[in-house]
Order: C-alpha cells, then sequence, then structure tokens
C-alpha cells in the first residue's frame, strides 16, 4: 500500500493514508488481493483421476 500510496503522491501531489489507497484499489479499480490455491504443488491429477477410477468404487461396494 505504501508503495502505490507513494506514486500517487509523486504523481498527483496528493498524500493519501493507507485505508484511502485500498479504498480506492479495491472501488474504484475493482482490485483484490490475491488468494493462494488450496492444492498442494505436489497434487498429482492422473493418480487422482486414477484413484477416482479404481479404488473409489471398490471401497464404494464394501461399504
Amino acid at each position: 500500500m505504501e508503495r502505490v500510496g507513494a506514486v500517487v503522491t509523486r504523481a498527483t501531489g496528493v498524500v493519501l493514508s493507507r485505508a484511502s489507497v485500498w479504498r480506492l484499489l479495491t472501488g474504484r479499480f475493482g482490485w483484490s488481493l490475491p488468494r493462494p490455491e488450496r492444492r498442494a504443488v505436489e497434487r498429482n491429477e492422473s493418480e487422482i483421476a486414477r484413484w477416482i477410477a479404481h479404488e473409489w468404487p471398490r471401497i464404494k461396494k464394501g461399504l
């Protein structure tokens, strides 16, 4: 926020608080904080597909 505020101050001469910078970015420009994906880096999609196709029906049948 401080870096964006510094750019705004250099460009316009207007000093904005952190809250004002946040409102400017989220409200007027529609920006938001990036959210991390909730999945492991080691995730193996092909192994997951194999498990769902072969192992899960066998387990479900036993229930």
